[in-house]
């Protein structure tokens, strides 16, 4: 059995990307145009190697001990080559009487090409109100040559000489049960009938190339981290113009300097000083729709929150609805004070917290027991 992976040059690890390069280095070398015509039959050899190994499931008969190529190896089954079904398996031993040959006819040439994967990170804006991200892929696009033809222009395919355009050949081999009829893929023109004497020089008769190309992703609005989005027919062209695979892109949200998301909200800690705490202020913040208005209360509390409705993430649902932002009070309490701002918290303190005879003590947090600013402040004092 002819080692394809030897053909190729490549180790029986190698990976898709791996066994396309090296079938593009090697194809240009031994093509006859390239190379000469007694390079034809390497040629051929070749793109055995890489027809199988490109191909998952023979890529895995193969490597099973079983070649997909080898007319008398059969695939494990009466639904490989030259078993499409039960007609074909009669046809062994009748020389094609129920209804001649493969009964499938030649394989087209024209092939769907594969998906692909790509990703792309965003940031967190852009998720909250949807965008245009681009990503950059580097797959099989359609050659501008020949129009993914395969063929030098003014050129086409011709009728293979050794099938008649059939794409599969018969032979008699002789078994203990004594001479049988086999078919079998044409080697000459590969099973498609027909055969591109005069390749295109750029895609070498495949009708793609390799081509590095920027696609536009449409961002939904609301969309989660790790989401992937399905871009149909923007994948790999396939084999001579066939119909492109779809492009999968894993979406990534970037972590936000400013902002953290729990589902649909947005929240933030803005940090004010203890005297607007206790006297209430009205200040600014920046969100993604640009500044907004914030009144913190009097006698606000730390870790008490201010909503400011509608200004969080934009739900999926398609009706612009949108969820909260929540901005949390951090409340600076200075650490340091001169003797003046010192005597004015001690006056207070015996003001304020005169009566205070007893502190109150839970296994967990209780509405009403969050420690008081000047609690805070004598603790810190202290």
């Amino acid at each position: 059995m002819t080692d394809y992976y030897e053909v190729l040059g490549v180790d029986r690890s190698a990976s898709d990307d791996e066994i396309k390069k090296a079938y593009r280095k090697m194809s240009r070398k031994y093509h006859p145009d390239i190379a000469g015509p007694e390079f034809e039959d390497k040629f051929k050899e070749v793109n055995s190697a890489y027809e199988v190994l490109s191909d998952p499931q023979k890529r895995q008969m193969y490597d099973a001990g079983v070649d997909p190529n080898d007319p008398n190896g059969g695939s494990g089954g009466f639904g490989g080559a030259g078993f499409g079904d039960m007609g074909d398996f009669l046809n062994i031993f009748t020389g094609g009487a129920f209804g001649g040959g493969t009964g499938a006819g030649p394989r087209p040439r024209t092939q769907p090409g594969r998906d692909a994967l790509a990703n792309v990170t965003i940031d967190l804006k852009t998720a909250v109100f949807g965008d245009t991200a681009h990503v950059r892929i580097n797959t099989f696009g359609l050659c501008q040559e020949c129009a993914g033809t395969g063929c030098q222009k003014g050129t086409q395919p011709t009728q293979c000489p050794e099938c008649h355009g059939k794409g599969f050949a018969q032979r008699v081999v002789r078994t203990m049960l004594g001479q049988m009829m086999t078919t079998a893929p044409c080697e000459r023109c590969e099973g498609h009938g027909t055969v591109i004497e005069n390749p295109c020089p750029s895609c070498l008769g495949h009708g793609r190339v390799r081509t590095t190309r920027n696609v536009g992703v449409s961002i939904p609005a609301g969309i989660g981290n790790n989401t992937r989005l399905r871009l149909a027919n923007q994948g790999e062209v396939g084999e001579n113009g066939g119909v492109a695979g779809d492009l999968y892109v894993d979406v990534r949200i970037s972590s936000d300097d400013t902002f953290t998301r729990d589902g649909d909200d947005l929240h933030c800690w803005i940090q004010v000083p203890m005297s607007w705490a206790v006297l209430g202020h009205d200040l600014e913040i920046d969100t993604f729709d640009g500044p907004q208005s914030v009144s913190v209360p009097a006698g606000c509390q730390p870790e008490d929150t201010v909503t400011l409705r509608n200004l969080g993430v934009t739900h999926m649902n398609g009706n612009g609805d949108r969820g909260d932002l929540v901005a949390h009070v951090v409340v600076q309490i200075p650490t340091k004070l001169s003797d003046d701002e010192r005597s004015l918290m001690e006056r207070f303190a015996a003001s304020h917290d005169s009566g205070a005879s007893h502190v109150s003590q839970s296994a967990r947090p209780t509405a009403g027991t969050k420690k008081g600013f000047f609690s805070k402040l004598k603790d810190a004092l202290r």
